[in-house]
């Protein structure tokens, strides 16, 4: 069943359409615009933004609609607006996934190239449970985290209803679990040209005789899924999780390089080790990794949060990174730029200096990168900003 964006959005009274919002001119030249602020349409904060660019152009802006405030439970819904000028202005917002009370979110789109249909991973929980119960084990299935898949065929305008994939992605000794947060990716070279790999993290069930409840840190793993025939069945990749309390990797990002391999990179949470990104490869489409996650010190400035990476197109082109770079507070958005494949990373454009947090990153036409992230002069999440950044100030 395809359920209407906007049907939902009557239907279920659920958010008012939010005044467009564009700094600089509503033409190819704009510069930033606000699709979501805190307060308005019904919710308290919109947090966990992702976003991706259509086969047509459409830029297509999830996001997490909180209800009560910014907090990670509760009734949240998974909401979206379209632009069709390159994010300088907004359609009305509408419900993608409603929670109805429980919490939905961690959005993971990614087009898929054979069919142009946009595919969207959400995560699941009751809206009563939190993350530290689940991680400790304290929750039923029902109602601790579950994972869905939608589709849209027609440019994001509708999506048909979540559909649950829980039992081919997440294994039984596994408590928490996370899509993305961000845009996944669609392979365009190699033996597996067209698959979908979607970064997610988890938690582990603690060893048997371990004193540990599960809530440690050192529980949490990352992992990828994927499919090869456009989102209809998923298998589960490469599990990276050694539990040990050094490098603890969480909320990941995925980038396919020119040479094919992909880069993913993570949330340190927690670990032991110095630094508070890490990253790895794989050579095999996801399957397995090149190596465990490990340190990269070049973006030690990133404070412990989601973060995006978007491999641009074309010969020599970069890889971006975005994140804050204050690595003691959400602070100060910026983009670095990798040469070598993600070996070493550049900063190379400091947004703002802002209060500042989770981003993904999103290749525009025209020679634009567009940067939909969380910020704010008072509160980190005030408002959710998309930025249009010509690629050649990224130099």
């Amino acid at each position: 069943m395809t359920l209407p964006i906007r049907a939902l959005v009557v239907a279920a009274a659920l958010i008012t359409p939010l005044t467009t919002t564009a700094l600089g001119s509503a033409t190819s030249g704009c510069i930033s615009s606000v699709p979501y602020t805190a307060g308005k349409g019904g919710y308290g904060t919109y947090r966990i933004p992702a976003v991706v660019t259509t086969r047509k152009g459409t830029v297509l802006a999830f996001a997490e609609g909180r209800r009560k405030g910014a907090g990670d439970s509760g009734a949240i819904d998974v909401v979206l607006r379209r632009s069709s000028d390159g994010g300088c202005t907004w359609g009305p917002p509408g419900v993608v996934a409603s929670g109805e009370g429980d919490t939905r979110g961690n959005p993971a789109p990614v087009v898929d190239p054979g069919t142009g249909r946009i595919v969207l991973l959400t995560s699941y929980n009751g809206g009563a449970v939190t993350e530290a119960q689940i991680m400790r084990g304290e929750v039923t299935p029902a109602r601790s985290r579950r994972v869905f898949v939608q589709t849209s065929s027609d440019d994001g305008r509708d999506f048909t209803a979540p559909r649950e994939i829980t039992a081919e992605v997440k294994r039984p000794g596994w408590r928490w679990y996370a899509t993305g947060p961000g845009h996944a990716i669609a392979l365009t070279r190699g033996p597996h040209a067209g698959r979908l790999v979607v970064p997610a993290d988890h938690s582990a069930a603690p060893p048997e005789g371990s004193s540990d409840t599960g809530q440690e840190a050192r529980h949490y793993g990352a992992h990828a899924l994927y499919s090869d025939d456009g989102g209809r069945s998923w298998h589960i990749g490469f599990s990276d999780g050694p539990y040990d309390g050094r490098d603890n990797p969480n909320e990941s990002s995925a980038a396919q390089l020119p040479d094919g391999r992909l880069y993913f990179g993570a949330r340190d949470q927690g670990g032991t080790s110095t630094g508070n990104r890490l990253d790895t490869y794989s050579s095999d489409s996801g399957e397995s990794l090149d190596r465990p996650y490990a340190v990269q010190h070049t973006l030690d400035d990133v404070p412990p949060v989601q973060a995006s990476v978007l491999q641009l197109s074309g010969t020599g082109a970069p890889l971006l990174f975005s994140g804050p770079s204050v690595p003691t507070a959400r602070r100060t958005m910026a983009i670095w730029r990798s040469t070598d494949g993600g070996a070493t990373f550049t900063k190379a454009l400091t947004l703002s200096r802002k209060r500042a947090a989770y981003s993904d990153l999103a290749q525009l036409r025209g020679g634009k990168v567009g940067i939909l992230y969380e910020t704010g002069a008072t509160g980190t999440y005030d408002t959710i900003e998309f930025r249009r950044i010509p690629v050649a100030d990224l130099d």
